[in-house]
């Protein structure tokens, strides 16, 4: 082959290795976004809490786990990351209880023990129906929490119902703009299917917020939670964890610091 018609094909290959990489991204961009979906089933003892089912609109039903707080004590209602599980909880669900404080954790529709497939539309939907849920059975205010991907269903359940107080931990402005910042050479925006929109949605929170969140974390990385911090309504608060990534934001610090969030709801209401 000679040089010229080399460098006049080159061009061509490229253009078809590129679109090629489009057309594989569009199509497993939910394998990447949800890759807790279609895991192991929940064990049938859990280690904290009882198995609940819970319908949803649409209806797919949902397994979560549940603690009961005590009478005239709030519950948290926890919305986990994309690769999570409930079963993961028991550090929180045991240093909730031992201050009277309920927690109910939900397995997103495609993920162990409940039916369906993830999408967007599909775990905001799970969000609000798992809400309602706990607004009829605890009996209590509600205080919502989400970690990482769920902080985006946490953001807009608490944008359409009443929650107590919310707790963000590892969020972003949107996904849309995280994978713009992972992927910089990529239309993002024409072929994301699941953009979870948390900018659009927090200024209808109007609840107390907590946002929570590691300097080292390089999934979400701490400028996209700043700038939702940043155009959400008052009152706000942000702590940032200098020795936190993503994966080990939990630990006594960070669960000492939830729980006395949720212990000043009470103060704020006065």
């Amino acid at each position: 082959m000679s040089t010229t018609r080399y460098l006049l094909i080159l061009p061509l290959m490229a253009a078809i290795a590129y679109m090629a990489v489009l057309g594989l991204l569009y199509f497993s961009q939910r394998s990447l976004l949800f890759p807790g979906a279609g895991a192991m089933p929940l064990p049938e003892q859990a280690r904290w809490g009882e198995s609940v089912h819970i319908k949803t609109p649409d209806g797919e039903m949902l397994q979560g786990l549940y603690s009961q707080g005590d009478t005239g004590k709030p519950c948290v209602l926890l919305f986990f990351g994309n690769g999570d599980r409930v079963d993961n909880y028991a550090f929180l669900a045991q240093a909730l209880a031992a201050r009277g404080i309920g927690l109910l954790a939900i397995s997103y529709r495609g993920y162990p023990g409940s039916t369906g497939s993830p999408s967007e539309q599909g775990l905001l939907t799970d969000g609000i129906a798992a809400f309602d849920w706990l607004s009829a059975h605890a009996g209590s205010e509600i205080v919502v929490l989400g970690r990482s991907l769920g902080t985006g269903v946490a953001v807009h359940t608490a944008a359409e119902r009443p929650a107590a107080g919310v707790i963000l931990v590892s969020p972003y402005l949107s996904v849309l703009s995280v994978a713009q910042r992972h992927y910089p050479y990529l239309p993002v925006q024409l072929l994301l299917k699941d953009p979870f929109r948390s900018d659009l949605n927090i200024g209808k929170v109007r609840e107390p917020k907590l946002f929570l969140h590691g300097r080292l974390d390089y999934s979400i990385p701490l400028t996209s939670a700043q700038a939702l911090h940043e155009i959400a309504p008052e009152p706000k608060q942000m702590l940032i964890y200098d020795d936190a990534g993503h994966n080990d934001i939990f630990n006594d610090s960070t669960v000492g610091d939830v729980i006395r969030f949720v212990e000043a709801l009470k103060d704020h209401r006065a």
